[in-house]
């Protein structure tokens, strides 16, 4: 199984690589900014395939609640970077008491409305009210995703292309969630899913100073492209501010291939039979893919609560 966080972009390993320039890292603060993009939204996993907010903890919102990220895509994928796989992997802890907020601001009918927004529709295809839609997705004219979806809609029952402003979306759109972790770091996150741009803030506040990561991607719509530009940087800029000193910045080398160039690093530690040793150790077991969607859960049972979540009382190893 792939480390997600280590993998998932390059430019990720160069962030641990060079954190201990810091010293111990106490606040790390992370804000994500998802697009809201021509056609983007109905590729989008929050409400597509997790368009309802189910209470009590489900884990459904853990795509958005933890997506770094991280696209809110179908398949979540690009999960892309959750939040809390990350975290775990850049400062090589767990978390251990998680609180947050949640809440449905953009997207959904009512919202729509109060924005003076008045034709609505079911879903693209065959709308007319959608051919003026700025998030509208053309699934007809696309022969990968006309293919895969409006060709196969009798066998799978999945509508790819409903409409992100209807009335049965409850699932969030905006986060605030706090972690406090085993070596006691804190970290505060963000999550805006109706944004002008793609990408997402990293600032590691540490005991000698502070790492910002500043990531701007390129919009993808799943299966609507070249697999090679999922993921794919259009800004990666990695800047070290000393306590004691003048800030630098790092050089990140820009790997070809999806998800930043993490994929062929991934693969080449997966298949490849003469593969070095990864200094980082960025493969991850079953426990890590358990432990990897825990704060996800613990964020979900606080925004249904109110009250934080102790995360060992969620699972037993």
């Amino acid at each position: 199984m792939g480390r997600i966080g280590g993998y998932a972009e390059h430019s990720f390993t160069e962030i641990r690589q060079f954190s201990g320039n810091v010293g111990k890292i106490i606040d790390p603060v992370f804000h994500v900014c998802i697009e809201a993009s021509v056609g983007l939204r109905h590729d989008d996993g929050q409400v597509q395939f997790f368009r309802v907010s189910l209470q009590g903890g489900v884990p459904l919102p853990y795509a958005v609640v933890v997506g770094a990220a991280v696209k809110q895509i179908e398949n979540r994928r690009r999960f892309c970077i959750p939040v809390d796989v990350l975290v775990n992997f850049w400062l090589g802890t767990e978390p251990k008491t998680v609180f947050a907020f949640g809440d449905l601001n953009f997207y959904g009918k009512q919202n729509a409305e109060k924005r003076g927004v008045k034709n609505f529709y079911y879903r693209c295809h065959g709308s007319e009210a959608a051919k003026g839609d700025h998030f509208a997705i053309d699934i007809e004219n696309n022969p990968v995703l006309k293919g895969l979806y409006l060709d196969a809609e009798a066998d799978s029952g999945y509508i790819r292309d409903r409409s992100v402003f209807g009335d049965d979306i409850s699932i969030e759109d905006t986060m605030a969630v706090l972690v406090r972790y085993k070596n006691n770091a804190m970290m505060s996150y963000s999550l805006n899913s109706y944004m002008p741009w793609e990408g997402f803030n990293v600032e590691f506040n540490g005991s000698k100073g502070r790492i910002e990561y500043h990531a701007v991607e390129k919009s993808y719509i799943n299966a609507g492209g070249d697999k090679k530009d999922e993921g794919k940087p259009k800004l990666y800029e990695i800047t070290v501010y000393p306590i004691i000193g003048e800030p630098y910045k790092v050089p990140i080398e820009h790997i070809e291939g999806g998800h930043g160039g993490g994929d062929p690093v991934m693969l080449e530690d997966l298949f490849h039979p003469g593969r070095q040793v990864d200094p980082f150790h960025r493969a991850a077991d079953h426990v890590d893919g358990i432990k990897s969607i825990l704060t996800g859960v613990a964020a979900n049972k606080a925004i249904a609560s109110g009250l934080p979540v102790n995360v060992a009382d969620l699972v037993k190893f």
